[in-house]
C-alpha cells in the first residue's frame, strides 16, 4: 500500500459489479485495494483475475469469504458492498461500528421504511436505526450530505436514470406528481452474474417483466416524491439502460421550460448531460462511461412531457456511482478515476433548482 493512500476492501468482488468496481479502483491514484472478498465462502485459492480474466495483472487478488472481522483486520477505512441485499444487511454494522465508511451497493439501506423490505426484498430488516442514517448516494442530489457520511447507500440503476430527470422537476413544480409512467429496458448484466435460463445467449430476447411490481419502484417513488407507474424490460444487449419517462406538465408550463430546468440544473455537472432539443440518447452513448444523457421532448398543447434517459447501470447505476461517492466522502475531485466527464474535477453539486 502506498503512503496516504486510501485503503478499501471490495466484498462481492466477482460479480459484474464488483468487478467493474475493482478494475476502477485499481486504476484510481488515490486508493489501495486491501482485500476482495466473495457473496458466499471461498476458500482464498481463487483469484480474482481468474474469474474476470480482463483483470490480470491488475487485480490478481484472492478472493476471500467475507467476514466482517477480516475486513476490518485489513485495515481498510472504506468497503464496499456489492452483495445480495441480506448480506449487505448482516455485514454492515459490525463494519460501521469499528468506524468503517460503508457504501453499499444492494439495496439494504435505500427505502427509509422498514416496512417495504418485506414485501419488495423478501426479508425482516433488522436495522431500522440504520436505515434513517444511511445517506442516499445520488451524488448530483446529495453532495453535501455525502461529505460526511458513513454509511452510503448507493442508488440502483433503474431509479438513476429515473431520479436525475424526474426530481428536480417535480420538486420545483414544473410537472404534476400524481402519474409518473416510466418504461426502462436494460441489457442483461442488470440481472447479475448467477446462471439463469433468461440469461444464455440463445435465451436473450426483449421481454417486460415485474410490471408494476418491481422492487426498484418505491425507491423511484421515496426519492422523487411522486406515484411512479414503472416497467422494466430485459433487453438483448450485454450493458446499459434506456428509460422512457411520461410526465404531465404542470398548469401554464411549457416543454422548453422544463428542457431549460434541467439544463441550468445540471450545467455544471461533471456527469449530467441534457441534450438539445430534437436530440435523443442511446445506450450506445454512455456505454463504459459515468455519464447520464437525457433528452426531452413533448406537446404543450396536450400537457404531455417526454424525457430519454440513459446510462450504464454497471457504472453510473453502480460501480462508477459508489466512487463518485467514495471521491466526495474522502475529499477527492469527484470525476478522478471516473475517465471521461464534462469538466475536469467538476463538482456535481449544482445547488437548488429556481
Amino acid at each position: 500500500m502506498t503512503p496516504n493512500t486510501l485503503p478499501v476492501a471490495v466484498v462481492g468482488a466477482a460479480g459484474y459489479s464488483g468487478a467493474e468496481l475493482v478494475a476502477m479502483l485499481a486504476a484510481h491514484p488515490e486508493v489501495s485495494i486491501v482485500g476482495v472478498y466473495g457473496s458466499g465462502s471461498r476458500s482464498g485459492d481463487e483469484s480474482l483475475s481468474s474469474v474476470h480474466p480482463r483483470l490480470r495483472g491488475v487485480a490478481d487478488l484472492p478472493i476471500a469469504a467475507a467476514d466482517s472481522s477480516a475486513i476490518i483486520a485489513s485495515g481498510a477505512k472504506a468497503v464496499f458492498l456489492c452483495t445480495p441485499h441480506e448480506a449487505s444487511e448482516a455485514l454492515a454494522p459490525a463494519l460501521l461500528e469499528a468506524g468503517l465508511v460503508v457504501l453499499d451497493l444492494s439495496a439494504s439501506f435505500r427505502l427509509r421504511d422498514p416496512a417495504l423490505y418485506p414485501a419488495h426484498y423478501g426479508f425482516e430488516h433488522r436495522h431500522p436505526d440504520l436505515l434513517a442514517r444511511a445517506v442516499y448516494g445520488l451524488a448530483e442530489l446529495r453532495h453535501a450530505e455525502l461529505a460526511d457520511a458513513q454509511l452510503i447507500a448507493v442508488p440502483g440503476c433503474y431509479p438513476t436514470s429515473v431520479i436525475l430527470p424526474v426530481q428536480p422537476l417535480v420538486h420545483a413544480g414544473l410537472v404534476q406528481s400524481d402519474r409518473v409512467i416510466v418504461d426502462s429496458s436494460s441489457g442483461v448484466s442488470g440481472a447479475g452474474r448467477t446462471a439463469a435460463v433468461k440469461s444464455l445467449f440463445c435465451e436473450v430476447s426483449m421481454q417486460p417483466y415485474g410490471v408494476l411490481a418491481h422492487r426498484h419502484q418505491p425507491e423511484m417513488a421515496q426519492e422523487t416524491g411522486a406515484d411512479v407507474l414503472f416497467t422494466p424490460h430485459l433487453g438483448c444487449w450485454d450493458r446499459g439502460i434506456l428509460s422512457t419517462i411520461h410526465l404531465d406538465l404542470a398548469p401554464g408550463v411549457t416543454v422548453a421550460a422544463c428542457r431549460q430546468a434541467l439544463a441550468d440544473r445540471y450545467a455544471a455537472s461533471a456527469f449530467v448531460r441534457v441534450l438539445p432539443a430534437g436530440s435523443w440518447p442511446s445506450v450506445a452513448g454512455v456505454e463504459r462511461t459515468n455519464f447520464c444523457d437525457l433528452a426531452i421532448g413533448g406537446c404543450d398543447r396536450r400537457g404531455h412531457l417526454v424525457i430519454a434517459s440513459a446510462i450504464d447501470n454497471l457504472i453510473k447505476g453502480a460501480a462508477g456511482q459508489a466512487l463518485q461517492c467514495m471521491n466526495i466522502r474522502f475529499g477527492f475531485p469527484e470525476s478522478m478515476g471516473l475517465g471521461l466527464s464534462r469538466h475536469t474535477n467538476a463538482r456535481t453539486d449544482c445547488g437548488a433548482l429556481a
